[in-house]
């Protein structure tokens, strides 16, 4: 299985409106609207290379209100406590 993640730039008031058409998208697992250079990160999970290539240059110019994009394919991913650990830094659950 390949992982890529996706880095969009879209129009400020469409950020909801391409989070909920990306999530629509086979192979798209996650999507985050996030601060700093970018507004979207979406996370492929697909069995292949051309899976990627079919999302990002056909299924992601079919969204108009996206602006740009950067993809980047991971290498490797580690261990599920590791990427638990990386997802939950500043949260931690209130004792009841």
């Amino acid at each position: 299985m390949l992982h890529a993640f996706v880095h969009i730039n879209s129009e400020r008031h469409s950020i909801n409106n391409v989070t909920q058409k990306l999530l629509q998208i086979e192979g798209i697992k996650e999507v985050y609207s996030v601060t700093g250079d970018y507004d979207i990160i979406a996370i492929l999970r697909v069995p292949s290379h051309e899976d990627i290539s079919i999302i990002v240059t056909e299924k992601l110019l079919s969204i108009p209100e996206i602006l740009s994009t950067k993809t980047i394919i991971a290498f490797r991913a580690h261990s599920k406590k590791d990427l638990e650990q990386m997802w939950s830094i500043g949260f931690e659950e209130e004792a009841v």
